[in-house]
């Protein structure tokens, strides 16, 4: 069993275990939020229309909505974590060019800036190279 504490006693692995842990629920419930927002409230033909609006192949907008939807699920989970998180980067840095390339660096520029899904983007290429951690549906013992 894996030490929660975050004492001195705590070693690398426990912490990278609870790095680990905390980058994939939070960023997967993130990543299932978007998803669901697309699907409920914009409407998957929404999202399509949007991605034709700024030039891009209305199969895009299903496709990012499949992946934010199964690809959250499966962070919360922690199965297939470091795929998932690489799966994700070109989707958001695709977000930071098409969607907020414009509108300048500051996400809170009138239609978001770039540097938010830029950020999350790194967090995703991290959490890749950190996995599933000790507590995931994945964990091999």
């Amino acid at each position: 069993m894996s030490d929660l504490s975050l004492s001195g006693t705590a070693t690398a692995e426990n912490r990278a275990d609870i790095a680990a842990f905390v980058l994939r629920v939070s960023t997967g419930l993130f990543f299932l939020v978007h998803g669901l927002i697309k699907v409920f409230i914009f409407t998957p033909a929404g999202t399509a229309g949007y991605f034709e609006s700024i030039g891009l192949p209305g199969a895009l907008g299903y496709l990012t909505i499949l992946i934010e939807v199964l690809g959250g699920l499966a962070l919360i989970a922690g199965l297939y974590t470091r795929w998932v998180a690489l799966l994700t980067v070109p989707v958001l840095l695709g977000a930071a060019v098409f969607g907020h390339g414009g509108n300048g660096f500051t996400f809170s520029n009138q239609g978001g800036g770039w540097e938010y899904p830029v950020l999350w983007a790194v967090v995703m290429f991290a959490l890749s190279l950190l996995g599933d951690g000790a507590w995931s549906l994945a964990r091999r013992r």
